[in-house]
């Protein structure tokens, strides 16, 4: 009976490790832009309105206090680094840092 036991044991430790590779892979990446004149909730929300409209965005947070946005990508789709500074610009403010998962950026990018 003993020998039996181990592997499914095996067997069940093999498929929930597996199941947490997945679970985790599943998780949306996520883009952060720090914009420190972003002083206000009215501020952040119109510039968080501009950013949602970028193609790729699923959601878009903000901190005022950290004055940042967190944009959270749709699952398979990376929002253009460059599109994003464009938004927070067309919003009426000045982002001076995009982490992106493809680098950081502190000018505006070229794609």
């Amino acid at each position: 009976m003993k020998t039996m036991t181990r592997p499914l044991v095996a067997a069940a430790m093999g498929a929930l490790l597996l199941l947490s590779t997945r679970a985790q892979a599943a998780e949306p990446a996520a883009s952060t832009i720090t914009i420190p004149e972003m002083d206000c909730a009215s501020c952040a929300k119109k510039v968080g309105g501009k950013v949602a409209e970028v193609n790729g965005v699923a959601k878009v947070e903000y901190d005022v206090k950290g004055r940042t946005l967190k944009v959270t990508h749709k699952a398979g789709e990376t929002p253009s680094p460059k599109a994003l500074w464009e938004a927070v610009e067309s919003g009426g403010k000045e982002p001076s840092k995009l982490e992106a998962p493809g680098g950081t950026h502190t000018k505006k990018p070229t794609s």
